[in-house]
């Protein structure tokens, strides 16, 4: 890496890795020095946090104990044949027994568990205490969809200190969740928790509690239907997740591919006739549980497991050296990454017609909101376009003045001179299955005249918080912020990481 990095910002996580491609000037090094972070303006990682399987550096087939030939011209009938062989009764009563006993001498403690209560309690009383564990099942299983546990506590912790109920949760804001899960990655998961909670209490009804009514609330999939479900109103349903489905295929010795549709409903079929009807939700719990501490992808804890007994793969591993334990599941292809392209604008509009060093008093950056739907859906950045593939510096501007026009009618030649357009460089934003590269410039300009000001509709403004230093000029359709700095410090932040959570709105 060369050029003028900052991978590392005091106090927050994920930053990613970028690079700049020539030492800015002093106007726009403004934008890449590190600065303290302030304490209520969050910004999205670069990085969505994930919990993904890494392919075994040893390449076999995952197949069962059989001779090589065999191995090779095995069919997609006989694998799915390894699923249909189901549990025997005593398997099933054995697996129960000894998972239960292990995990309730050994599981973690957790701020979304709870001992379970065995005194009396009144009808309401009771019913409003299965509505605040189904509420907490709920944050918190969506809060662990491809996220650490570790990293999931603090964000959880947090989110029921400032909503720790349903209603609670329904009277908030999209920016004010959004800004509590900046760093969680998926901001979708969280539009889907907000507009879950207004739905269900615009209904009235209270929160559903079995599988069929939960699937009809946004983002709730089989999954977390059967979490919350079981472990919240002890209805008699099976999970399966990552964790379930490698201690699954050990358990049958599956060498089918867990990701086929097929395949993953017979996984279905195998977790639901295990689980125990007299404590479904504690059942679940401590079959995810035994994936994640000792049925690990790689390097599995046998001896300490409490159904090595009932393991296949571990028998299978036992009469053939050939074979391994963590054969099981047979691991997915990894996706490549695609590669893609992005010019990035930060427009600052000064008051004054002329430059002056380190004077910003007069001066507003516009701010744009992605559309509701796709990657980073609702989140606000600069003004952006997509290349589609590696462009130069006159292509560039060439796509992000036409972008500029026709948005905001930013047009140098009628509506705005320039005072300053400079290349500051580019760096690379990683996704999950994307390499984004970024193209970054700094656009300053001073309006010909305020009432052409961009917009077709009209600003109003916003509180000044002068403690933190900044203020906003939104406007009323709420996709466009100009945001007013009396110091740079949040600008600054912004450019280390593009792309960052919607912003506080202060009220009017």
């Amino acid at each position: 890496m060369s050029g003028n990095t900052n991978p590392n910002v005091s106090g927050w996580r994920g930053v990613g890795r970028f690079e700049f491609s020539k030492a800015p000037s002093s106007r726009s090094s403004r934008l890449i020095q590190k600065v303290n972070t302030k304490p209520h303006l969050t910004i999205a990682t670069t990085m969505d946090e994930e919990n993904i399987e890494k392919p075994s550096k040893r390449k076999r087939n995952a197949a069962i104990a059989k001779p090589k030939e065999q191995r090779q011209h095995s069919s997609k009938k006989q694998v799915v044949d390894d699923i249909e062989d189901l549990f025997s009764d005593k398997e099933t009563q054995k697996i129960r027994a000894s998972l239960l006993d292990w995990y309730d001498h050994n599981q973690r403690v957790l701020p979304w568990r709870r001992i379970t209560q065995t005194k009396e309690t009144p009808f309401k009383e009771e019913e409003e205490e299965e509505e605040r564990r189904a509420y907490g099942v709920w944050v918190s299983e969506v809060m662990l969809q491809q996220t650490r546990v570790q990293t999931v506590i603090d964000y959880y912790n947090r989110w029921m200190l400032k909503w720790p109920t349903l209603h609670h949760l329904a009277q908030a804001s999209l920016e004010e969740v959004n800004e509590m899960w900046a760093g969680l990655g998926y901001y979708r998961r969280a539009r889907f928790l907000l507009e879950g909670a207004k739905m269900i209490v615009a209904g009235g009804d209270g929160f559903p509690k079995i599988v069929s009514f939960l699937r009809k609330v946004p983002g709730i999939g089989d999954y977390t239907a059967g979490a919350i479900a079981s472990i919240a109103f002890k209805e008699v349903v099976p999970v399966v997740d990552g964790n379930v489905i490698r201690v699954l295929a050990r358990l049958k010795a599956i060498s089918a591919n867990p990701k086929d549709k097929v395949t993953v409903k017979k996984f279905w079929k195998l977790a639901a006739q295990l689980v125990d009807p007299h404590r479904p939700g504690d059942f679940n719990q401590s079959l995810m549980e035994l994936g994640a501490t000792l049925c690990t992808p790689v390097n599995p804890s046998c001896s300490s497991c409490p159904v090595s007994g009932q393991c296949r793969a571990l028998t299978n591993s036992k009469l053939d050296k050939l074979v391994l334990i963590t054969d099981y599941p047979a691991k997915s292809i990894k996706l490549k990454q695609r590669h893609e392209f992005s010019a990035v604008c930060a427009v600052e509009i000064s008051g004054r017609q002329d430059l002056i060093e380190g004077d910003q008093s007069n001066s507003v950056f516009l701010l744009v909101k992605r559309p509701d739907e796709g990657l980073l859906a609702g989140l606000w950045e600069f003004p952006s376009v997509m290349l589609g593939k590696e462009a130069d510096l006159t292509r560039r501007r060439k796509e992000m003045n036409r972008f500029l026009k026709k948005s905001f009618r930013l047009d140098p030649q009628k509506t705005c001179s320039v005072l300053l357009r400079e290349d500051i460089g580019e760096f690379i934003h990683i996704f999950t299955h994307i390499r984004l590269k970024v193209y970054v410039e700094l656009l300053i300009v001073h309006l010909k005249g305020l009432r052409t000001l961009l917009l077709p509709f009209p600003l109003f403004l916003c509180k000044c918080c002068l403690h933190y230093n900044y203020y906003f000029i939104k406007s009323s359709n709420f996709n466009i912020f100009l945001v007013s700095l009396l110091d740079n410090e949040w600008l600054r932040l912004m450019m280390e990481s593009i792309y960052y959570n919607q912003m506080v709105i202060l009220d009017t």
